[in-house]
């Protein structure tokens, strides 16, 4: 009997960053937190679906392209303007990205598609109106799939911290895995470290709470008070575009390998010994840094992924 692959559904923003080339011009690039986490999982041959928003325009029919390209299937509504939502990325002399937004997140539904896997995340969480839609699915998906969350902070977007704050706590308790960098928690909780937010978070409803940190790796925190430390990976940058979500989608990736998925998410993640952890945190470390080598958001695909793997359990054996 074969055993189907398992559906992974994808919920939130696609839109064109706006990105300095080499010699400062800017260029039209195709993104969004959401649309990066999903592209990823099409590189590594999944079944992904996302749900988003795109205008009748040449970047959208741009970013659709670049979508399908990669094993998307798309499952956009039209934006209430008519454009395809954009962001103005700004690169500091280290490659880190900033970002403005001209957004549009009317999302009005999101189908009543089956999935393994859900994953939401960045502006589609806490942007209204939308952002009801998104926490709707969530609750509808929560006992019947694994529910990924990456809450990236956009202060450009909703620069008042009490709602979105308030709104990630909801979600984060709604969800099974939750990864975030420390940026994000440090916008969003200020003044409290992030280690100690994200054991909070776990203790909430989540699994697995995992922290990123740029180069200095990322810290895994488990439900049951195990905190794993993973080491990062030295790389030269290019730039952070798509590098969060790159690691969202290969840690997706990982625990999707590993059994984790459909109605028994809580427990299939709980029963994964710490060892599985660590490595799945370590392959997502990896993909990530593939991404940051290379402009923009261009994650990498399967056989790329696997070669960052071993490239990486190489320096570590040395």
């Amino acid at each position: 009997m074969t055993v189907p692959a398992p559906r992974v559904l994808v919920v939130g923003e696609a839109l064109v960053d706006v990105v300095p080339d080499a010699t400062g011009q800017p260029r039209d690039l195709p993104g969004g937190s959401p649309a990066n986490v999903a592209i990823t999982l099409g590189r590594l041959e999944r079944d992904v679906r996302l749900v988003t928003l795109l205008g009748d325009d040449q970047r959208g029919a741009m970013v659709r392209q670049w979508l399908e390209a990669s094993n998307v299937r798309v499952l956009a509504q039209a934006t209430g303007s008519g454009r395809t939502s954009s962001a103005e990325v700004t690169l500091d002399d280290s490659g880190a990205a900033s970002y403005v937004f001209d957004l549009d997140w009317e999302l009005r539904e999101v189908p009543h598609e089956e999935c393994d896997v859900l994953h939401v995340g960045s502006i589609a969480t806490v942007l209204p109106p939308g952002a009801d839609v998104v926490l709707e699915a969530v609750r509808r998906h929560r006992d019947s799939a694994l529910v990924s969350l990456d809450p990236n902070a956009r202060p450009a977007i909703t620069p008042d911290r009490a709602g979105p704050a308030a709104r990630v706590e909801e979600l984060v308790a709604l969800s099974h895995v939750v990864k975030v960098s420390d940026e994000d928690l440090h916008w969003l909780h200020p003044g409290h470290d992030p280690v100690a937010t994200a054991t909070r978070w776990a203790s909430m409803g989540p699994r697995l709470v995992v922290v990123t940190r740029g180069g200095e790796g990322a810290v895994a925190v488990r439900s049951g008070g195990s905190v794993l430390e993973v080491a990062g990976v030295p790389v030269a940058v290019a730039d952070t575009v798509g590098a969060g979500d790159t690691f969202s989608a290969v840690l997706i990736d990982a625990l999707v390998g590993l059994g984790v998925g459909g109605p028994d998410s809580a427990g299939a993640l709980q029963a994964l010994s710490d060892d599985e952890v660590h490595t799945a945190v370590r392959s997502a470390a990896a993909g990530a840094a593939v991404t940051v080598s290379r402009p923009g958001a261009d994650p990498p695909d399967r056989a790329e992924l696997t070669a960052a793997v071993a490239r990486q359990a190489g320096a570590a054996a040395e």
